[in-house]
């Protein structure tokens, strides 16, 4: 008795403890589903020590989180009127007092900084007294906002449209946790919607935690509408496939059954509920689909041969259950290779898809016999599907292609290629933090609003390392600072930057009794009574503590990007970085770049990177599957070429449709590859024991494979493009692409296995037709009665 047949032996004679341990296991994971938790950060795909990581660490080391603010944003002339302008400020500073913020910055909260001349030190006066009743004063402070206090240009207006900007700084040790969601959707949304229906204006509001809360919020809401569209499609396809409520009964059972274990696995590992972890219930939706579509087949077809329920459950999972294990284990395999991969991101999401997988097979191999075993025999209308005459005539169809038309087959492959080819050279990357996001939802639109009215709204960070104490205040370190602020400026993709050099200019501005005019870096001459009047001044300090630590050591300069891809964005620091290493010698600084939006650009880089490394190692286990079942070099090129062809086609389509290289559709390969080299190991499975049964000759065994597994591939591989079709309902652009991308690429694989594979099999017949290869072949892997069987044939 062979391995599979001693399988099949105890699982049909254990059923009742099979369902025992699947219910108690379930019952488990179910009690781990408490410990998932959603992520409240960005997606970080560099690896820990990588050198952007260590960059990004420092700065937050030194100043503290820099993604918490909350900004606000209003372009309404009637916000100048004296009941609107009060109740503005009055929301902000309603925001002021509660604990979940550090403290706001509006029009309110502005202090001219004056200079003492007795005290000789400067001083901060609020811009105005009392509340302004009347419209002539408040053109009054606007007039003095907009043309006397240059320093607060961009920060909290834009001179050119009138627009007003308000800023919030969320505490802190909240940013990264779920009480910046809650005062997000419980404090600040309900406050400026009432705010305004109150007073007819329209409030803008952006910022990367307004942003990340509300993100996080629809990958949530989608997680459901993704498992429940897989289940409705797969069922739906299933049950017009065969017919029948009992089978697709318990094919989704087996799929829900996957799904709890998959939420389960996730709180058991501790893992986060990422962009990425959130595909893995609905993906195994679709891939476990197809195990319940072979084993169910499998079994239909037994039963319309001999009627024994007992014998055609036992083949069901002796001849199936082999090739199956072999096609989970390719699939499995494809996403672990994302373990290799220094990502955190990608190896979590990695793991957790592989393990999956596997349970999802076992969930199949166990259920499906086992309840069948309990059911009466199917009747005769749930085998009608087995001699459905229009699925006959595709295997016809592809069987005559094969047989006649092979040469036109092979043409076509090269022109495709060649297609391929010239659209993967037109394939672009992108490394954007917004890029994904919902394109309809109100807080995209804000985020475009920001980015025409301030210049953008994501963070990036310049950090200056003087190498002393008070090293920043030196004039000679201030007008370098100064050359990395023009030169800034002039990106149109970067907002206006702010520094310790736009403090230092506002400090000679009110030395000079506020002249805007004298709104500049002070001369050498200048400087030793200005910084004295600094020195002496208290209020400066919690200005300053926002672009210089409290050694004076480090500075900060802050710009704000625009959503651009990655090759801008090497430009723009490219010559960011030309005019550092020619303002900042080495040896007497260390300056670098960093922030959220850098460090999520590197770390598409990254990905690409890796992408060709996971690849490979997907493809080397598939060939040491390949070669463990074949034991042939050129077996594993023909099993290899029609599952890369798809591959090629896809990053063809992704040139000619613009769709770039993203850390969302860097999976679209390794997933498609895991999962269309399921059919070649079908094919070949099946061929390989048409082969003994046959006495080696293959041309009848190729046509004999072609048409038993023509009609469960054909039922997979539209179970599967339907499946995946469900992410195109995304509201993210990354997973419609991802959605999109394999569906079109596994439906061309199937074609491809289907037409090219025997195509292969029988132009090369001669010289793969080892029978000595062959022969060994069986003596390892072939069940024992096919081995009987030959030995009385002979």
């Amino acid at each position: 008795m062979n391995f599979w047949s001693r399988v099949a032996r105890i699982i049909l004679r254990n059923r009742y403890l099979v369902l025992l341990l699947i219910a108690l296991f379930t019952a488990f994971l179910i009690s781990q589903m408490q410990y998932m938790r959603f992520s409240y950060t960005e997606a970080n795909l560099l690896p820990e020590d990588h050198e952007e990581n260590i960059h990004y660490n420092q700065f937050l080391e030194i100043f503290g989180e820099e993604g918490n603010l909350i900004i606000l944003g209003v372009k309404d002339s009637t916000v100048f009127s004296p009941k609107k302008f009060n109740a503005w400020n009055q929301l902000v500073k309603s925001f002021d007092s509660l604990p979940e913020v550090d403290f706001t910055l509006s029009i309110a909260d502005v202090k001219k900084l004056e200079a003492d001349r007795q005290e000789r030190k400067f001083v901060l006066t609020p811009l105005y007294e009392s509340l302004p009743n009347n419209v002539k004063d408040i053109q009054k402070i606007k007039n003095q906002l907009f043309n006397e206090l240059p320093f607060y240009d961009n920060l909290l207006y834009n001179k050119e449209t009138g627009t007003l900007q308000t800023a919030i700084y969320i505490n802190k040790n909240i940013v990264n946790t779920p009480k910046r969601k809650q005062f997000v959707f419980d404090v600040l949304k309900p406050a400026i919607q009432q705010f305004e229906i109150d007073n007819n204006l329209d409030i803008r509001v952006s910022g990367m935690p307004y942003i990340r809360t509300e993100n996080s919020q629809n990958i949530v809401d989608e997680i459901g509408l993704f498992v429940g569209g897989a289940l409705l499609i797969t069922a739906i396809i299933f049950f017009l496939f065969f017919k029948s409520y009992r089978a697709t009964f318990i094919t989704l059972l087996v799929v829900t059954i996957g799904v709890i274990w998959a939420f389960g696995f996730i709180g058991l590992l501790g893992y986060e509920i990422t962009v990425l972890t959130a595909l893995i219930p609905p993906l195994i939706i679709v891939i476990g689909v197809p195990n319940a579509v072979f084993l169910i087949n499998k079994y239909q077809q037994e039963i319309k041969k001999h009627g024994k329920q007992a014998k055609a459950l036992q083949r069901v999972i002796t001849k199936i259950g082999n090739a199956t294990l072999m096609t989970n284990i390719t699939t499995a395999s494809g996403f672990a290779t994302f373990v290799f991969v220094k990502s955190k991101l990608l190896r979590e999401f990695g793991i957790l898809a592989s393990i999956n997988i596997v349970s999802i097979f076992i969930l199949a191999l166990l259920i499906i016999p086992v309840i069948y075993s309990f059911m009466p025999l199917p009747k005769k209308k749930h085998l009608n599907h087995l001699e459905r005459r229009w699925m006959e005539g595709v295997v016809n169809w592809m069987e005559k292609t094969v047989k006649e038309h092979r040469v036109w087959v092979y043409v076509s492959t090269v022109v495709i290629i060649i297609l391929g080819i010239v659209g993967l050279y037109q394939i672009r990357v992108s490394g954007s933090l917004i890029e994904d996001m919902p394109k309809s939802m109100g807080f995209y639109k804000d985020i475009k609003f920001f980015e025409r009215e301030f210049g953008g709204i994501l963070p990036l960070e310049i950090l200056v390392d003087t190498k002393r104490n008070n090293g920043v205040m030196n004039l000679s370190t201030l007008k370098r600072i100064e050359k990395i602020n023009e030169t800034i400026e002039s990106f149109p993709e970067l907002s206006k930057p702010i520094s310790i050099v736009n403090l230092v200019k506002y400090s000679k501005q009110a030395y000079y009794k506020g002249n805007p005019k004298y709104y500049q870096l002070p001369t050498s001459q200048e400087q030793n009574y200005i910084l004295a009047y600094t020195k002496n001044s208290d209020g400066n300090a919690d200005m300053l503590q926002n672009f210089v630590d409290s050694t004076g050591r480090y500075a900060r300069i802050t710009t704000f990007m625009k959503d651009i891809g990655t090759d801008k964005m090497e430009s723009i620091q490219e010559r960011l970085q030309l005019v550092i290493d020619k303002e900042f010698p080495e040896e007497r600084y260390e300056v670098s770049m960093t922030g959220k939006a850098l460090v999520f650009i590197k770390g598409t880089n990254y990905l690409i990177n890796n992408l060709v490394l996971s690849l490979s190692l997907a493809i080397l286990l598939i060939s040491l599957f390949m070669a463990w079942m074949f034991r042939s070099l050129r077996m594993i090129l023909i099993s290899l070429l029609p599952n890369m062809l798809p591959l090629l086609i896809t990053a063809g389509l992704m040139g000619y449709l613009n769709i770039p290289i993203k850390p969302s559709t860097i999976l679209v390969f390794s997933i498609a590859f895991g999962i269309s080299v399921d059919d070649t190991i079908h094919f070949l499975a099946k061929y390989r024991q048409e082969l003994i049964a046959n006495s080696w000759r293959i041309q009848k065994s190729v046509y004999a494979a072609l048409r038993e597994t023509g009609v469960s591939m054909f039922y997979t591989s539209i179970v599967l493009f339907f499946g995946f079709l469900v992410f195109t309902t995304s509201s993210f652009g990354g997973t419609i692409a991802l959605g999109g991308l394999v569906s079109v690429t596994l439906l061309l694989a199937m074609v491809s296995n289907l037409l090219l594979l025997p195509s292969l099999l029988l132009t090369f017949e001669r010289k793969i037709a080892n029978e000595k290869v062959l022969k060994k072949l069986a003596i390892r892997i072939i069940p024992k009665e096919d081995k009987l069987r030959k030995k009385r044939k002979v």
